[in-house]
């Protein structure tokens, strides 16, 4: 058995090698992203990056970092490691549900995270001029665009806007009611949507078709949960 002594001394320099460990973490994950540290990230790290940053989120554990000495460390250029099209409701805010900083994302948001011809060029942009290894087309649970798609909803420049999403809701099929109050169909249209962006990005896209086969790409689908703030990568 251990005396007092040396268990105190145990556990100090476990909790001291927790500390160390800690602060390397969160100086690699303060460091701006330059083109060379972004060549050094695969596609896989990239969504190995993203996982581990939404567990801190989850767990409240989030990296606190000096905002405005990023700021100026990116001020000469830029080489985010993602891209990210998620939607534009305010609960999905994707740097901070993936806890990453200024410089390390692109952001393409549109009510309903739907893929269009705009969407495309901004992500050829990320990829082929920028060299992002990843795309996430990131949907959510109980999705204001896709219930409107849902509902036919008319109103302004929006009704064109919810035909982006009519695809989605056609290739769902419903137990149930063909509705917005019918949850599991509302998911399962969202999960669709995702689906459909991702296919559609390399059909509309031979720039990004060919990085996907060169594996310089990877083009991948999650779906955060509104309630939990998890975001659950699709196979």
């Amino acid at each position: 058995m251990l005396s007092r002594r040396a268990f105190c001394t145990c556990a100090s320099l476990t909790f001291a090698s927790s500390l160390a460990s800690n602060a390397v973490h969160a100086a690699d994950a303060c460091a701006v992203m330059t083109r060379e540290r972004q060549q050094s990230v695969s596609p896989d790290d990239a969504i190995n990056r993203l996982k581990e940053g939404n567990e801190r989120f989850i767990a409240g554990k989030t990296i606190n970092c000096d905002l405005m000495a990023q700021v100026k460390g990116t001020t000469s250029g830029q080489a985010p490691f993602a891209t990210v099209v998620g939607c534009i409701d305010s609960r999905v805010p994707p740097e901070l549900v993936f806890d990453q900083r200024i410089g390390d994302m692109f952001c393409a948001r549109v009510a309903g995270n739907f893929i269009n011809t705009d969407i495309i060029g901004s992500l050829e942009f990320a990829t082929k001029v920028t060299g992002t290894p990843v795309v996430v087309v990131l949907g959510h649970s109980d999705c204001g665009a896709i219930k409107g798609a849902i509902d036919h909803v008319k109103l302004g420049n929006l009704t064109a806007m919810l035909a982006n999403i009519e695809p989605a809701v056609k290739a769902t099929k419903a137990s149930g009611a063909r509705d917005s109050k019918n949850k599991v169909f509302v998911q399962a249209v969202a999960e669709n949507n995702v689906k459909l962006g991702i296919a559609m990005l390399t059909k509309k896209s031979p720039i990004m078709k060919e990085l996907v086969a060169a594996k310089r790409l990877r083009i991948v689908g999650a779906m955060h949960d509104l309630a939990t703030g998890r975001v659950s990568f699709m196979a």
